[in-house]
C-alpha cells in the first residue's frame, strides 16, 4: 500500500500555508540584522576564492531598493526574467521579484556553454516585461534581443541590479500582500523528454515544499537555525534555488555557495566549503559525488573535515549505488558519516522535493531480479548476479502523499508492484505556463476516474513502494520495448559503459527506433580522447562494437541494432546533467534520414 500522508511532529520555524515565504525576510532582518544570510565564494579572479557575504539587514536593504525599482516597470502577473551570473546579485534579484506582484523566471546569463538555444526558447515562451542582470553581462543580454534568432521582447526593460542605488532614507521592505494561490515564479523544466516548459508555482507551493524538505532533512530540530546550507548547483535549477535561496528564508540560517563551473574544475572546493562549518547540509546529483571520487586528490583529502555534514541529498538524476558506496569509502576517514547520504526523489512539478531517505543508516538498497522488474514486479534477491538490478530507497514523503498507479486503469497498485509515481500535496503545481494541452494529462489526475481521493500529479516516472519507502526504477517514456519486454535504458547504458574502457561512463544514451519488424535498439556513446593505459590508443571500431554487442546480448538478451560512436559533448544532456535520450534519438534519426 502507498505511504500515508506523513506528518512530522515538528514546529521548527513555523510557517503556515497562508504565509508566503518572502514575508520571512522582514522578520530575519529585524531579529538577526547582523547575522550572515548569503555568502558567495568567487574563484574567477583568485583561485583560492574570494568570499562575499550579505547580512540579513543588507539583503533587506538591497531587496527593498530593487523592489522599488521594479514597481515602476512591471504590473501584476508580468514576468521578470533573471539573467544574472551565479552570485549574490542573483539572490537579490529573486527575492526582490518575489516581493512584487510580478512572476519571477529564474534563468541564467547569456554565454553559458551549450545553453543558448534553451535561453532563447525560454525567453520567447515567457515574454518578460523586465530582465534583471548585472552590469558585467548587460551588453550580452542586450545583444541577445538584437540577434536575428533571438527572442522578441522589444518592450522588456533591462535592469543591472548591481547599479540599483540603495536610498539612505529608504522606507524599508514593503508588505508583499501575496495570496498563497498567486503565482510566484515559473520553474522551467530541464527538458529531458521535451522542450523546456515553465511549471507555474505559487507562493503556497513554495512555502509548503521548503518546509516539507527541511522537516525531512533535519534530524535534530534544535539545530535548525544553526545549520548552514552549502551548494554549487545553478540557482536556475529547482534544487539549487530551493536549497540556496529559499531554505535560509524559512530558517533564518545561512547559505554558502559557488559557481557550478568552479566545482567542475576542482570539486574539492565544495568539500572544503563543507569542512568550514560545524553543521552543514548540501545537495548534488549523482555526477557530483562521482566527480569527487574521481578528481579529488589524496593530498587535497588530507585537509578535509566532513564531520559536520548532517546531510548530503543525492537527486536530480539516476542514483547509482556504486557511486554512493565509493563516496563513503573515499571520505569516511575524513569524518563523513555514512548516514549523511540522503538519496532523494523530486521534480519541478512538485516544486522540487517529494521524498528523501534520511534514516539514521547508510543508504538502503535492494538487489532485485531484472526480468521480474521489467515485468512490473520487485522480486528481491539475496545477492547481486548477472541479471540483477540494484534499487535505491528514496525514503518516505513528508507533508504529501505518493501512490504507485497502473497508468492505464488508474488504480493504485499493491506494495512491490511497479507503476507510475503519482503525487499529491500543497507543493504540487496546477499547470504549465501557456501549455494547457500539455498539462491536461499531467495535473489533476484522478484515481479510478473519481475525485473522491483528490487530484494527483502524474510524474511520468516509474517506481514502487516497499515498507513505505519509494524506489524509483526509471522514466516511462524512456523504456525500451523489445520482443514484448520492457528494458530500462539506464541498465543498458551501464552495461555499454562497462564493456570497454574507451567508452565514457555517464555519456551513453540508449533508445529505440522504429524498424520493419518492430522497435530496434540503438546506443549512442561518447568515446574518450587521449588518456593512459587501455584508453591511450583509439580502439578498432569494429572490435569495440562487437564487444559491446556481446555484452548487451549477454546481460539483457537484446540485439543491438547500432552502436553510434560520437565525440565528446555529442551525447545530449539536459541543463541538470541528465541524459536527454529523446533528443539523442532525434539527432540519430536526423543523421540517418529516419532510415534504420
Amino acid at each position: 500500500m502507498p505511504s500515508p500522508h506523513l506528518q512530522h511532529p515538528s514546529d521548527l520555524a513555523p510557517i503556515s500555508s497562508g504565509e508566503p515565504l518572502i514575508t520571512r525576510l522582514a522578520r530575519w532582518s529585524a531579529e538577526r540584522p547582523d547575522a550572515p544570510a548569503y555568502g558567495f565564494t568567487d574563484f574567477s579572479r583568485d583561485t583560492t576564492g574570494t568570499s562575499h557575504t550579505l547580512t540579513w539587514a543588507q539583503v533587506a536593504r538591497r531587496v527593498s531598493a530593487l523592489t522599488a525599482r521594479l514597481s515602476g516597470s512591471v504590473a501584476s502577473g508580468d514576468r521578470v526574467a533573471i539573467l544574472c551570473p551565479q552570485g549574490l546579485d542573483y539572490v537579490v534579484s529573486m527575492l526582490a521579484t518575489l516581493h512584487t506582484p510580478a512572476v519571477a523566471v529564474p534563468l541564467f546569463a547569456p554565454g553559458l556553454p551549450g545553453h543558448g538555444d534553451r535561453l532563447r526558447w525560454t525567453l520567447r515562451d515567457c515574454a518578460p516585461a523586465a530582465i534583471l542582470t548585472t552590469s558585467e553581462v548587460a551588453d550580452q543580454v542586450e545583444a541577445l534581443f538584437h540577434d536575428d534568432n533571438g527572442p522578441q521582447a522589444a518592450g522588456a526593460e533591462i535592469i543591472a541590479v548591481d547599479e540599483v542605488v540603495e536610498a539612505a532614507d529608504a522606507p524599508g521592505l514593503p508588505e508583499p500582500g501575496h495570496d498563497p494561490a498567486s503565482t510566484a515564479y515559473l520553474q522551467y523544466t530541464s527538458g529531458s523528454t521535451r522542450q523546456p516548459t515553465g511549471v507555474v508555482l505559487t507562493h503556497g507551493n513554495l512555502s509548503a515544499n521548503v518546509r516539507q524538505l527541511w522537516v525531512a532533512a533535519v534530524k535534530d530540530e534544535t539545530e535548525t537555525t544553526t545549520i548552514t546550507t552549502v551548494g554549487w548547483l545553478p540557482l536556475f535549477h529547482d534544487m539549487g534555488l530551493i536549497l540556496t535561496v529559499a531554505v535560509p528564508l524559512l530558517t533564518g540560517s545561512r547559505a554558502e555557495f559557488m559557481d557550478p563551473a568552479t566545482f567542475v574544475m576542482r570539486p574539492v572546493r565544495w568539500l572544503e566549503l563543507l569542512s568550514r562549518h560545524e553543521k552543514v547540509f548540501s545537495a548534488a546529483p549523482n555526477f557530483g559525488y562521482e566527480h569527487c571520487v574521481k578528481r579529488v586528490r589524496e593530498a587535497d583529502r588530507a585537509g578535509l573535515d566532513l564531520s559536520g555534514v548532517r546531510g548530503l541529498l543525492n537527486g536530480a538524476e539516476p542514483i547509482r549505488p556504486e557511486t554512493m558506496r565509493r563516496f563513503i569509502e573515499t571520505f569516511e576517514d575524513r569524518g563523513l558519516s555514512p548516514s549523511a547520504l540522503a538519496p532523494a526523489y523530486g521534480l519541478a512539478e512538485a516544486t522540487v522535493y517529494v521524498s528523501m531517505d534520511t534514516a539514521d543508516r547508510s543508504p538502503r538498497t535492494r538487489v532485485v531480479d531484472r526480468d521480474a522488474l521489467a515485468a512490473g514486479i520487485v522480486l528481491e534477491l539475496p545477492e547481486e548476479g548477472a541479471r540483477t538490478s540494484t534499487l535505491v530507497s528514496c525514503g518516505s514523503p513528508v507533508g504529501q502523499r505518493v501512490a504507485i498507479v497502473d497508468p492505464e486503469h488508474r488504480v493504485e497498485l499493491a506494495e512491490g508492484s511497479v507503476g507510475e509515481i503519482w503525487v499529491r500535496g500543497p507543493n504540487v503545481a496546477a499547470s504549465y505556463w501557456g501549455a494547457p494541452e500539455r498539462g491536461a494529462n499531467v495535473f489533476g489526475a484522478t484515481l479510478g476516474g473519481t475525485e473522491r481521493n483528490g487530484s494527483w500529479l502524474r510524474t511520468g516516472d516509474l517506481g514502487a513502494l516497499i515498507e513505505g519507502e519509494l524506489y524509483v526504477t526509471g522514466r516511462a517514456k524512456d523504456l525500451v520495448i523489445a520482443d514484448g519486454r520492457n528494458h530500462y535504458p539506464q541498465d543498458i547504458e551501464a552495461t555499454v559503459a562497462a564493456a570497454h574502457p574507451h567508452i565514457r561512463d555517464g555519456r551513453v544514451a540508449a533508445f529505440a527506433v522504429p524498424g520493419d519488424e518492430g522497435e530496434r535498439l540503438v546506443v549512442m556513446a561518447e568515446t574518450r580522447s587521449g588518456g593512459s593505459g587501455a584508453e591511450a590508443e583509439p580502439p578498432d571500431p569494429e572490435l569495440l562494437t562487437r564487444t559491446v554487442r556481446q555484452a548487451v546480448s549477454r546481460e539483457h538478451g537484446l540485439h543491438l541494432h547500432e552502436l553510434a560512436l560520437v565525440g565528446g559533448g555529442e551525447v545530449r544532456r539536459t541543463s541538470s546533467g541528465k541524459i536527454a535520450r529523446r533528443a539523442c534519438r532525434e539527432d540519430y534519426l536526423k543523421d540517418t534520414g529516419g532510415a534504420v
